[in-house]
């Protein structure tokens, strides 16, 4: 009887429990009680240059970083940040693991709330971030005299990345060991991680926005003046077609007038892979559920709005292939012009080929788990191989001072440039990693850079074809190298190569043959 009473008192007591609480939630649900907007960190005045390096307001919201790990390296553990929160600058003084590799498809409060945020915290974020970027660069918009993109566009002279005070000059700073450099914290090829990591996901440029004003972020902006990015809408090369030169005709391809342009000069399949590459899907943070970072609801991102007209706006993301979000690796937008010839198609992950490449991506962040939340965007295998058909016919811009075997007709080159390819072939060592109708061994290799500060190993990265380089600035995965100068002083500082000031100019002068 005793223990009757107490299974009778034990299920009451669960009943009262259960409407208690069935009460309570009905009492706050779709209440802001319910879903109270994450409120910003408050910093001291100075502290985020601490952190970043740049100035900021007393209220700029940013982590505090932990303290350092001394068997590390000296590292620290990420800061734990919630999505649409500010995060460093310096993500490469940071190590450690997510709370989980999958994404929540849920925004940490009311959409309408999460847009008020942003508005309030947008504006003093992109005056910091222009802040930082002004220590580590000088963005002037100088020319080089005489040199375009093949669209047209001038070519910025460089070197723009800040030698570290005390340095006069790049060539003073190459007579330190990678001991010193990194000892005196002299290294001027930081990398730069996403301007709002918490985030993340796709930043475009202004001139790609000025056309479609919807993927304007409500968060972040793009960090690169525009000088420094390539043209917009660049010229379209094929293969198949290489007396029209660009067939674009100095239009942006799009779903609208794709159709009046190649009807007749693409096969039907090669057709139906230009539709597919065109067609926007929705992506991690461009949809059209609440889980997004534009104003209004989204069609998504088509494959041609990064890799615009086969080739690239400059656009920047995180690589998908690693977590947690805090470690991902900054990545700008490469061209597909030439991926014929390429047999690495991504920067981490050992992809072999451009039909493998259309398919295996997931909302652009490698998350299938965002299905359930925003829709499959998963493409059968035949229509990926399609797109890959059409990728494949994807031509290098013309290079008239190149013959067949891809060296310099020396009736057509300059003395300069003749001594570039010299350099190239020889003291510079760039043949080593960048040979071939491509100029790519289409290998992996780990420049082992934080050898020159205290950071995070990169650990191997591809190598990027130099075929139309001159086309595709900014350069490295992450864009820390603005120029091709800042490219070549990047590969004499890393590889120890003693090039003097004009070698170095030389060898530019060779690389915008290419």
């Amino acid at each position: 009887m005793k223990r009757s009473y107490e299974r009778i008192a034990v299920s009451v007591g669960a009943l009262a429990l259960t409407f208690g609480v069935g009460v309570t939630y009905g009492k706050y649900r779709g209440t802001e009680r319910s879903e109270l907007p994450v409120p910003p960190v408050e910093v001291a005045a100075g502290q985020l240059a601490d952190i970043t390096g740049a100035s900021a307001g007393a209220s700029a919201p940013t982590p505090r970083p932990p303290a350092l790990r001394p068997e590390l390296g000296g590292l620290s553990l990420y800061p734990k940040i919630t999505k649409g929160t500010r995060t460093p600058f310096d993500l490469w003084r940071y190590y450690g693991r997510g709370n989980s590799s999958f994404t929540s498809p849920e925004l940490p409060m009311r959409f309408e709330q999460w847009l008020e945020f942003h508005r309030k915290q947008k504006p003093a974020l992109m005056q910091d971030v222009h802040a930082y970027m002004a220590t580590r660069y000088d963005f002037s918009a100088r020319a080089l005299p005489g040199y375009t993109m093949s669209g047209g566009k001038p070519i910025m002279a460089g070197p723009v990345a800040r030698l570290p005070g005390g340095v006069e000059s790049y060539e003073q700073l190459a007579a330190f060991t990678p001991a010193d450099i990194k000892a005196r914290d002299l290294f001027p090829f930081k990398p730069l991680a996403h301007p709002l990591q918490s985030t993340a996901h796709m930043v475009f440029p202004r001139s790609w926005i000025a056309a479609h004003p919807e993927h304007e972020r409500i968060d972040v902006d793009m960090d690169i003046p525009e000088a420094y990015l390539p043209e917009f809408p660049p010229p379209m090369f094929l293969t198949t077609h290489k007396e029209l030169g660009d067939v674009t005709g100095g239009r942006e391809i799009t779903l609208e007038n794709y159709y009046d342009i190649f009807d007749g000069l693409l096969t039907p399949e090669q057709m139906e892979g230009l539709k597919e590459l065109l067609r926007p899907s929705p992506t991690t943070w461009f949809n059209h559920t609440s889980h997004r970072v534009t104003e209004q609801p989204s069609e998504g991102v088509a494959c041609f709005d990064c890799h615009v007209n086969g080739h690239t706006n400059g656009a920047i993301e995180l690589g998908p292939d690693s977590r947690p979000n805090m470690g991902r690796l900054r990545t700008d937008t490469p061209t597909m012009r030439g991926n014929f010839n390429l047999m690495q198609l991504s920067s981490k992950r050992s992809i072999r080929s451009m039909d493998h490449f259309a398919e295996v991506e997931e909302y652009f962040d490698g998350d299938p788990g965002m299905q359930q939340a925003i829709g499959p965007r998963a493409v059968k295998r035949e229509v990926t191989n399609r797109m890959g058909d059409m990728n494949s016919i994807l031509d290098v811009p013309p290079a008239p001072k190149l013959d067949p075997l891809m060296r310099l007709i020396p009736s057509l080159a300059t003395e300069q440039e003749l001594r570039g390819e010299q350099l190239f072939y020889g003291k510079a060592q760039c043949y080593q990693c960048h040979y071939g109708p491509a100029f790519v061994d289409d290998y992996m290799h780990d420049l082992q850079v934080e050898r020159f500060y205290v950071g995070r190993p990169e650990g191997p990265i591809k190598t990027f074809p130099l075929r139309g380089i001159k086309d595709s600035p900014p350069y490295l995965h992450d864009g820390r190298l603005p120029t091709l100068h800042d490219a070549v002083e990047f590969f004499n500082l890393v590889l120890s190569l003693q090039l003097t000031w004009q070698e170095k100019q030389d060898l530019v002068a060779y690389l915008l043959c290419l």
